[in-house]
C-alpha cells in the first residue's frame, strides 16, 4: 500500500509533457505553398515557437512528402501543401485528405488544425464534410468565400463563348485581359463554378447544408478601413462561417483590416489563435 502511494506521489510530481499539435496550411486559387513564406506568415509562426516540418506535394506516383527539419517530440509543427489550384474543389479535397491522413499516420493521437486561405478554406471544409474530422479539431479560414463570390461568376461569364457571336466576344476579352489570363480562366472553370454563390445545383449550396463535424471553427474576416479598401475579391459576409446554415453561431470571428492577400499580420494572428 505504501509503495502504491509513493508511486502515485512520484507521478504527480513529474512535469506534464506538453501536448504536441500540428497545423496544415492550405493555399487558395492561383497560388501554392510558397504564399505562406512570401507573405511572412511562416516567419511569424516560427517566431511564436512553431516548427516548419515539411511540405506535401503530388506526383503521378501519389503523395510526396518534402521534410524540412528533423522530427522532435512534443512541440508545435506546421506543414504546407501544394494543391492543383485550378482543379475543381472535390479533386483538391481528395488530395488534401491524403495529406491529412499522412499527418495522422506520422503524428498519431495529435490534434490537427487546418488553416485555409481563400478557396483553400472552402476545400478544407469540404474535406471535413466528405471524409470526416479524423484527428482534426479545428478549422481556421482566412478570407474564404463560404458563400461564394461574384468574381467567380464574372470570370465564368468572361470565358463563356457560346452563341453565334462567341468568337467575337472571345476576341474582345482576350484583347482586354491578355491571352495568358484568358487561358488560365478557361482552365479554371471547375473551381470557379465551385465558388459561385450558393444556389441549387452548385457545390456551395450542397456543402453549406451538410452536417459538419463538431470541432472548433474560426473565421478570419477582412474589412476595409479609412485608407484600405478591404477585400475586393470576397465580400466580408461570405467569409464568416456563421453565415453557413450548417454552422450558424458555431464560428469564432476575427476581423482584420486589410485586403484579400495574406500578410505578416495573418501570421501574428494565427500565432495567437493556434
Amino acid at each position: 500500500m505504501k509503495r502504491t502511494l509513493l508511486l502515485v506521489l512520484l507521478l504527480l510530481l513529474l512535469p506534464l509533457r506538453a501536448q504536441a499539435e500540428v497545423a496544415l496550411l492550405v493555399h487558395g486559387y492561383l497560388s501554392n505553398s510558397a504564399t505562406w513564406e512570401w507573405s511572412g506568415v511562416n516567419a511569424a509562426l516560427r517566431g511564436a515557437g512553431w516548427r516548419q516540418a515539411g511540405n506535401f506535394a503530388f506526383s503521378p506516383a501519389g503523395l510526396v512528402e518534402q521534410p524540412l527539419s528533423p522530427a522532435t517530440r512534443a512541440e508545435k509543427r506546421f506543414y504546407t501543401v501544394d494543391l492543383p489550384s485550378l482543379a475543381p474543389a472535390p479533386l483538391q479535397a481528395a488530395w488534401l485528405e491524403a495529406a491529412v491522413e499522412r499527418i495522422r499516420q506520422k503524428h498519431p493521437g495529435e490534434k490537427i488544425t487546418l488553416v485555409g486561405h481563400s478557396a483553400g478554406g472552402v476545400v478544407a471544409r469540404l474535406v471535413l464534410v466528405r471524409y470526416g474530422k479524423g484527428n482534426v479539431t479545428r478549422l481556421i479560414t482566412i478570407a474564404a468565400p463560404h458563400l461564394g463570390t461574384d468574381r467567380a461568376v464574372k470570370a465564368l461569364d468572361a470565358v463563356d463563348n457560346e452563341g453565334p457571336f462567341g468568337w467575337f466576344k472571345e476576341w474582345i476579352v482576350r484583347n482586354e485581359i491578355g491571352s495568358g489570363l484568358y487561358r488560365t480562366l478557361e482552365a479554371s472553370r471547375g473551381i470557379l463554378f465551385d465558388l459561385v454563390p450558393p444556389v441549387p445545383g452548385t457545390l456551395l449550396h450542397w456543402l453549406n447544408l451538410q452536417p459538419h463535424p463538431e470541432i472548433e471553427y474560426v473565421s478570419v474576416v477582412r474589412s476595409g478601413g479609412y485608407f484600405i479598401a478591404g477585400d475586393l475579391l470576397v465580400p466580408p459576409f461570405s467569409q464568416d462561417m456563421n453565415r453557413v446554415p450548417a454552422l450558424a453561431g458555431k464560428s469564432k470571428v476575427y476581423v482584420t483590416v486589410q485586403g484579400h492577400p495574406l500578410t505578416p499580420a495573418d501570421g501574428l494572428l494565427l500565432a495567437r489563435i493556434l
